[in-house]
């Protein structure tokens, strides 16, 4: 375990952070059961650094809308082998884990992982005091909870809808971090699209980012975005049937609108 405490700054020197996704799941939304094989997983990490990537994030379990919960046995059945290849053959790259169980993030802080993000805040108190006791990078999202799954309402319902609840949450999520005694220069907040948001919900959301980073009193550069390949793009340009493998442009030009308002740093499958 890495005792000397994380900072974004460096990885956010020279230009946007591209972290990217790798998915060692057999169910995830856009690439399931493509890198569950480690050999394929570290080829695919190998392009994705080729690509630009700077660091990498390892999720063992689905969290598309849906998805079956996995055990801490098997989620960690995935990940070991990979970690065990990228430390040999991409020794440099800093790894981000993907995962809402404390006994699996313990495991990952003990191989070396220089960030946590969990798609549920920190909210399980495991998590959050492995969080207040280590010293690594966090990302921690905005989501909504049904029992021990993800609530996840109808993407098209009709009805209006504000960004507001979506910010109050995200507020109060960076408030419950301070609150324990985390450091906000550790913390990425991911307003978590997609996340038990409508399609409306998701657009508004979209709307506020130009005065997000001033409604939570929280820099844009320590924002992180997790746009890629997400339902609301292909909503979002008409195409609402359009495969997630195939929107790759559009998150690309999200990225690029997101960057003119201040924004650096995005989760993605895929760059250029």
């Amino acid at each position: 375990m890495n005792d000397r405490l994380f900072q974004w700054g460096p990885l956010l020197q020279g230009g946007p952070l591209f972290i990217g996704i790798l998915n060692l799941t057999p169910d995830s939304f856009s690439d399931g059961g493509r890198f569950l094989d480690p050999a394929a997983a570290l080829a695919q990490a190998r392009d994705l650094v080729r690509r630009g990537v700077r660091l990498l994030d390892l999720g063992a379990e689905s969290t598309r809308p849906g998805a079956s919960t996995v055990d801490e046995i098997t989620e960690w059945k995935r990940l070991e082998p990979v970690l065990e290849a990228l430390a040999v053959a991409l020794p440099d790259l800093p790894l981000s884990l993907d995962t809402r169980h404390g006994s699996v993030a313990a495991r990952g802080l003990e191989r070396g992982i220089s960030v946590l993000n969990d798609v549920t805040g920190f909210s399980d108190p495991h998590m959050l005091e492995l969080a207040q006791g280590s010293t690594c990078g966090l990302i921690a999202m905005r989501s909504r909870r049904l029992g021990s799954g993800f609530h996840m309402p109808p993407y098209e319902d009709p009805a209006p809808k504000e960004a507001t609840g979506a910010i109050q949450e995200l507020r109060d999520l960076g408030r419950r971090l301070h609150g324990a005694g985390i450091s906000e220069e550790r913390v990425l907040l991911d307003p978590g699209f997609g996340f038990g948001t409508t399609f409306l919900e998701d657009q508004a959301l979209w709307e506020a980012l130009p005065s997000l980073p001033g409604a939570l009193a929280w820099p844009p550069d320590r924002i992180c975005l997790g746009l890629s390949r997400k339902r609301f793009l292909a909503a979002r340009a008409g195409t609402p049937d359009l495969p997630p493998r195939q929107r790759d442009r559009l998150t690309a030009l999200a990225h690029s609108e997101a960057m003119a308002w201040g924004y650096r740093v995005f989760r993605t499958h895929a760059i250029g």
